[in-house]
């Protein structure tokens, strides 16, 4: 069972309508959420159509008993402390177990000399990750409205919208083909290890080691070859090539030969990842083969930019610094108070588009 909120009478519990907001210049965003979160709990009319949303999604269809999770309020609190700081749930983790002025908006903070209450990771990951786009979006059009409750001096008042976009950048390293290569393989050797410590009786697998060295060596080989000058570079670089295409097919070829079991739930999810991963150990192969042994140019929209964050677009706005992002595009409508009316994830598309 989910409440909205109740806030336990615990002695030395302070209340989420007497949270003191910083009043610096400089306090960043968070200030300013805490001030439209308070405001947001402390009125009905706002709050009953934030928890609206939050019932639908969350409770909806459930059963009203069991125990009791995390509040749909303290939900909301770390869902917008989330997006507004642009954070990790690590540090998302970090804010609702030791930052005093997000603990007593969630209504969990306690006075000096009282036990804290402390949040789990993996409670706040699993509720934080139940609002979905649709969901957030609804709640961005409340807190659009209460906005402009706020900033407007006249209903009629037309907005004054503006469209920009920027780059999320991806946590992602310089992609090229033969070190995209690399990172296909050595997560292939990550599930088969992973396999021969379970299985000891496996099969061909004892110098898991030896098959790591040397790819990366010849990897390396490939990159060296690319950046370093002097007469007959290209040469240098085909045969680096062809070496490095010569082990990494000796795994692909070893890979499909291998009999990993599959006993349980666990062996069925590791060999589903190892079937993606040799998807891509074959993607690179035939890509670095086909532009250094073969001298073709590879089309752009054959190119993948990371293995692990498979969305990531090769971006050039015409900027000089820097003159390439990796990550996605992001564009934004705000209006004359900086409030955001809309936003988009751009799929291959310009700001023109």
């Amino acid at each position: 069972m989910r409440k909205r909120f109740e806030q336990q009478f615990v002695l030395g519990r302070l209340p989420i309508n007497e949270t003191p907001i910083p009043k610096g210049m400089r306090g960043g965003a968070l200030p300013k959420l805490a001030v439209a979160l308070k405001e947001i709990y402390v009125t009905p009319k706002w709050n009953e159509r934030v928890f609206e949303i939050l019932e639908s999604k969350i409770t909806a269809g459930k059963k009203r008993t069991g125990r009791p999770g995390m509040d749909l309020w303290q939900i909301f609190v770390l869902a917008q402390v989330r997006l507004v700081q642009n954070i990790s749930y690590d540090e998302l983790y970090h804010l609702a177990n030791y930052d005093s002025l997000i603990r007593q908006l969630m209504g969990v903070e306690s006075g000096f000399g009282y036990e804290k209450y402390q949040f789990e990771y993996q409670n706040i990951f699993d509720n934080v990750s139940l609002l979905d786009d649709e969901t957030v979006r609804e709640l961005n059009q409340v807190i659009l409205e209460f906005g402009h409750e706020v900033f407007k001096k006249k209903e009629e008042a037309a907005l004054c919208l503006k469209t920009d976009s920027f780059v999320v950048e991806s946590n992602v390293h310089f992609p090229t083909d033969y070190n995209l290569l690399w990172d296909s393989a050595r997560k292939c050797l990550d599930i088969a290890g992973k396999f021969q410590t379970k299985y000891p009786s496996i099969p061909g697998w004892r110098k898991m080691g030896e098959w790591r060295r040397q790819l990366k060596n010849a990897m390396r080989a490939v990159g060296k070859a690319s950046s370093s000058g002097g007469k007959g570079k290209e040469e240098r670089i085909k045969r680096a090539a062809k070496y490095y295409l010569t082990k990494a097919r000796a795994l692909q070829e070893k890979l499909l030969d291998s009999r990993f079991p599959m006993v349980d739930k666990s062996d069925a999810l590791l060999i589903t990842i190892l079937i993606r991963y040799m998807e891509f150990l074959d993607k690179f192969i035939d890509q670095l083969d086909r532009r250094i042994l073969q001298e073709e140019k590879i089309p752009h929209e054959e190119k993948l930019f990371s293995i692990f964050e498979e969305y990531t677009e090769w971006i050039s706005k015409g900027k000089l610094h820097p003159n390439v992002e990796l990550g996605k595009m992001l564009a934004i409508t705000t209006d004359q108070y900086n409030l955001i009316v809309d936003y988009r994830v751009m799929e291959a598309q310009s700001d023109s588009e």
